[in-house]
């Protein structure tokens, strides 16, 4: 129990930062749009990346050294063309949390943009796989710590997403989802700008 503690402590450390996914799920939680699929999504994501980590996949990273430099220039591409489309969205304002609940995208489309968020971002590798995976050596029941590990990302993920419907009174003003974009494209861009100054 106690390793699975510290395998949770961790590993809500690590997911509660905000970052592409958190403020996707959010936004998805706000529009009340697909939230289990989403949340469902993330935490199954992170519960692969996290069970690799702990079975000592890290390893592969430092045998193919393509591989970061490649999910570095991609996910920035990805996380400035996603900001860019959040920043027009801010720009032209007009949606409100009863618009929002109208203008519904397909579930394909909505789970393609979050496994991208998940995926073509290094920063989750290196929480997940590498971190993690390194943490768990100091432990001598790695299930246990994998298991409370993924237990904090499942609880995590659901609690954003199905609590992000308590905010739902503010979000009913045009001006609150302006903001919303606005923060969302700064944050897409600054993990953007982040992963490729970390690459040089």
């Amino acid at each position: 129990m106690q390793t699975a503690l510290a395998g949770f402590a961790l590993g809500l450390t690590l997911i509660v930062a905000i970052g592409a996914q958190n403020a996707f799920v959010l936004r998805q939680g706000l529009r009340q749009q697909y939230v289990f699929a989403i949340c469902l999504t993330c935490a199954m994501s992170d519960a692969i990346l996290i069970i690799a980590g702990v079975a000592g996949f890290g390893w592969m990273v430092e045998q193919a050294p393509w591989i970061k430099p490649a999910f570095t220039w991609g996910g920035a591409a990805f996380l400035i063309f996603y900001g860019l489309m959040n920043a027009r969205a801010a720009w032209k304002g007009g949606e409100s949390l009863e618009a929002a609940e109208n203008t519904r995208q397909s579930l394909g489309k909505t789970l393609a943009i979050c496994m991208a968020l998940t995926w073509l971002n290094p920063h989750v590798y290196l929480d997940t796989v590498v971190l993690l995976g390194s943490v768990s050596t100091d432990y001598d029941n790695r299930i246990a710590f994998a298991a409370g590990a993924v237990t904090a990302s499942f609880s995590f993920f659901f609690a954003l997403g199905y609590g992000a419907r308590l905010l739902a009174p503010l979000f009913a003003r045009p001006m609150a989802w302006r903001v919303l974009d606005g923060l969302v494209a700064l944050t897409m861009w600054a993990i953007a700008v982040k992963l490729l100054f970390a690459s040089e």
